[in-house]
């Protein structure tokens, strides 16, 4: 538990940094109000894994890397994460570019709204799926999901996925920043589409789950 919240601690440390230093400045609510908000969220989800899934939170906190993980995937997360990474860098500047007032008060509020709805519907993820790893393999085990979430679409951790990458711009305030959206969405889409590869293929049941529920993300869309 204790390295659990070590990692947690570094994790919120070096997000901060990524933010405030382009940023220049102490002076950001944006990004306070985001570090809070992972602050709570990857506490309330370690504690809550710690007790109901101990193996789902070792999974959850192991390296984003890993030996049995599909060598596409290796590519895809190492690619994702360092877009991701330079994605959250250049949205502290650009906020401060713009005198942190780019985005409307009550627009970054609503952002911060759509993170918490994206905590919240990975919490729901994990309740119904303890093998929701965060890389793409077949788990000892592992058999097909289809409650909870899942009875509605077959990704509901990358639906959950597009609160966080809509809202965190926003509450950042930084326009340009949603519009990168777009690319790490589309950069999720293709994984998910590959995933249902290996998935259709290693995981028996699953060809029969996809019949039954159609849509990947967003019902009656895709």
């Amino acid at each position: 538990m204790v390295m659990y919240l070590l990692q947690l601690a570094a994790w919120v440390v070096f997000m901060a940094a990524l933010i405030l230093w382009p940023a220049g400045t102490l002076a950001y609510p944006g990004a306070w109000a985001f570090i809070a908000l992972i602050t709570i969220a990857g506490l309330a989800t370690i504690l809550w894994l710690s007790k109901h899934s101990p193996s789902l939170l070792r999974e959850r906190m192991a390296s984003p890397l890993q030996r049995d993980q599909k060598p596409w995937d290796r590519v895809w997360l190492s690619l994702f994460m360092l877009g991701f990474c330079a994605w959250m860098a250049f949205m502290g500047w650009d906020a401060a570019r713009n005198g942190f007032t780019a985005v409307p008060v009550w627009v970054q509020v609503l952002g911060g709204l759509a993170i918490v709805v994206n905590s919240i519907g990975t919490w729901w993820t994990f309740r119904e799926n303890s093998f929701a790893a965060p890389v793409v393999k077949i788990q000892q085990g592992q058999k097909v999901i289809e409650a909870g979430p899942y009875a509605i679409v077959r990704h509901p951790m990358y639906a959950s996925a597009l609160f966080l990458l809509v809202g965190l711009p926003l509450l950042l305030g930084s326009w340009i920043g949603l519009a990168f959206s777009a690319l790490f969405i589309v950069g999720i889409a293709w994984r998910a589409v590959h995933e249902e590869r290996a998935l259709r293929a290693d995981l028996s049941g699953y060809e029969d789950y996809t019949a039954r529920v159609r849509y990947r993300f967003i019902p009656f869309v895709w």
